[in-house]
């Protein structure tokens, strides 16, 4: 927010914003992408799921999702190019004079382009790299049947 800010009260160093928007861009996509790309074994066809192991690779139990850049690296990573960024807002020689709009207008178009592919393959490969807490199901715990559960104390409760 710092760096913002600081663009906007010089009026400059334009060209410096789009790098670090840019550099944020990779990393928000290194973060969302699996550590290890799904492939198709049946030659080119798609993956119905319903094959055999083949190899001792394939055989490992599931593993929850293993991101390509680890959540401290990414913070650690944008934290760095925002820093990298205000220092460089310092020094004259990366104020090159742009047209704005345009590197605006190109960034929205390479971040819009580049989401929906990402965002295709996470659809296409089914896997989703966000949580929104502990799932909760319905009746959990709870038996059903004639006797209730048969909790201790309750007695049957007979005709």
């Amino acid at each position: 927010m710092l760096f913002f800010l600081r663009v906007y009260l010089i009026q400059g160093y334009f060209i410096v914003a789009y790098g670090l928007g840019i550099y944020l861009l990779n990393n928000f996509i290194a973060f969302l992408s699996p550590l290890e790309e799904p492939h198709n074994n049946n030659m080119g066809g798609e993956d119905d799921g319903l094959s055999l192991p083949t190899t001792a690779k394939e055989e490992k139990e599931f593993r929850p999702f293993a991101r390509r850049l680890p959540e401290f690296k990414f913070w650690l990573a944008c934290a760095r190019g925002t820093f990298m960024s205000i220092m460089m807002t310092f020094f004259s020689v990366f104020d090159v004079p742009v047209f704005w709009p345009i590197l605006l207008m190109y960034f929205f178009v390479l971040f819009f382009m580049t989401m929906k592919r990402q965002i295709l393959h996470m659809w296409k490969h089914k896997y989703v790299p966000i949580t929104f807490g502990k799932t909760k199901y319905k009746n959990a715990g709870a038996e059903q049947g004639m006797y209730g559960g048969g909790a201790a104390g309750h007695g049957y409760k007979g005709k």
